[in-house]
């Protein structure tokens, strides 16, 4: 970390204390607010900075504190992206000079660019020493390319962030651009009109996963049509992923309308971690299709867990306007011990994952900071370790767990970005060819003049 509290603190004031004025706007925060959420950025970004990979510079799958060595060579291919986003922020808020998170980031490119892939989709899990995929189950040693979807949309805001720059900058933006546009999408429809999530040079199509709507894999079919190398067709988003238009839906919980179906979820919503993924550059705001707008697609899902945690159906203490957030991550198994489950309503464990309220800053920004005062000044931190907020905690069962996953932490400093500046959310919808493949689908966006 190469800059002060101090210093941070000052810049802090210079963003926070013009008011936004755009139709999602909040008032101007409080100046110890403003501290506490570029406070959490520089810790979270700890994980993707100090604990990189040292050979890769890609994110580690999980990092557990009192146990750093633990599977230190298994790096994630989803995550990563979201840690080149997190390098992204530590550049813009002076944690990390320009230089070096240029330097990190050509490491980390040409890693990728030498690395196993399946028809241009990397895996899920490679090793970090040299480039080869970890298998993430029996079948699945192949491409995953959902996991190489979060990764491509950075790739894109890396491209667009640096194209103007330096010759080293240009040259950094020409990597991530052919990286991106290398991926073959339309592989991945196995010959017919829905994406499927994985393919193995073993087990081919065995894994058989359709990607359907709606849950955390939009950005996946936004992606492979806008895609000026290897496209799949539109009407692959409307017949699979939309299910030609069974995708909508009339539910309403604590009257706030759910509006599309939550797959799965019979009604009701999944863990918060699907309003985040997809939107980490996809920016929701103003932005309809034929389904929906999904400003409040995302805004009611969190308001929705937000309610749910209030209201507490199965009475777990802890849980109230400043301690909630219900989303996959790691959990407490019935003896005590620490396991992993996709908290939701329908699987309400009385586990808390900061990821769920702490990546909803731009949904919720006022319930999102209750619980950011409730981690670092309510709690004494003791939810707190050395990249930021533990992975999970219980009150109730007065259990936390000294572990992190990159997947997790990923999504929380550059959602906080996208609620203060809109950095990522205008990288990506400026792209022309993300631009041309939203209005292919039939997308508006009121943001961004299409």
């Amino acid at each position: 970390m190469k800059r002060t509290f101090k210093i941070l603190f000052l810049l802090c004031l210079v963003f926070f204390s013009c008011s936004k004025d755009n139709n999602y706007s909040y008032e101007t925060l409080d100046q110890s607010d403003v501290y506490l959420m570029k406070k959490l950025q520089e810790d979270v970004f700890k994980y993707f900075w100090d604990y990189a990979h040292p050979n890769s510079k890609l994110a580690r799958e999980r990092i557990h504190e009192n146990n750093i060595s633990f599977d230190e060579n298994t790096v994630t291919t989803g995550a990563s992206g979201f840690g080149f986003l997190n390098i992204l922020v530590g550049i813009e808020n002076q944690f990390i000079t320009r230089s070096e998170g240029i330097n990190q980031l050509e490491t980390a490119l040409n890693f990728l660019e030498n690395a196993d892939r399946f028809h241009g989709a990397w895996p899920h899990w490679m090793n970090g020493n040299n480039g080869q995929v970890i298998p993430f189950s029996m079948l699945d040693n192949g491409g995953d390319i959902v996991e190489t979807a979060f990764l491509c949309q950075a790739l894109i805001c890396l491209r667009e962030y640096f194209k103007s720059g330096s010759f080293q900058e240009q040259a950094l933006a020409q990597k991530a651009d052919e990286l991106w546009k290398g991926v073959q999408w339309n592989w991945y429809t196995n010959g017919g009109n829905h994406l499927y999530w994985h393919w193995s040079p073993d087990y081919e199509w065995q894994m058989n996963f359709k990607i359907e709507g709606y849950n955390e894999s939009l950005i996946t079919y936004i992606l492979a049509v806008s895609s000026p190398t290897y496209p799949i067709s539109p009407s692959a988003y409307h017949s699979g992923w939309a299910d030609d238009g069974n995708i909508l839906s009339a539910s309403s919980i604590y009257d706030i309308p759910v509006l599309l179906n939550h797959k799965g979820e019979n009604g009701n919503v999944g863990p918060l971690f699907w309003a985040h993924y997809s939107y980490l550059c996809l920016d929701p705001r103003g932005l309809s299709d034929n389904y929906a707008n999904y400003w409040d697609v995302v805004k009611n899902h969190t308001q929705i867990i937000h309610e749910y945690s209030i209201q507490n159906p199965e009475d777990y203490a802890g849980y109230n306007d400043k301690c909630w957030g219900l989303t996959a991550s790691y959990s407490r198994n019935s003896d005590g011990s620490t396991g992993y489950a996709a908290h939701k309503p329908n699987n309400d464990k009385g586990i808390i994952s900061p990821t769920a309220a702490l990546s909803s800053f731009p949904y919720t920004p006022e319930e999102s900071l209750k619980f950011l005062r409730f981690l670092y000044e309510d709690s004494n931190n003791e939810y707190i370790g050395i990249a930021g907020p533990y992975d999970a905690f219980s009150v109730h069962y007065q259990w936390k767990t000294p572990r992190y996953l990159a997947i997790d932490q990923g999504t929380i400093g550059p959602m906080i970005e996208n609620y203060n500046t809109q950095l990522f959310w205008n990288l990506f919808m400026n792209a022309p060819e993300i631009k041309q493949g939203l209005v292919e689908l039939g997308f508006s966006s009121t943001e961004h003049d299409f």
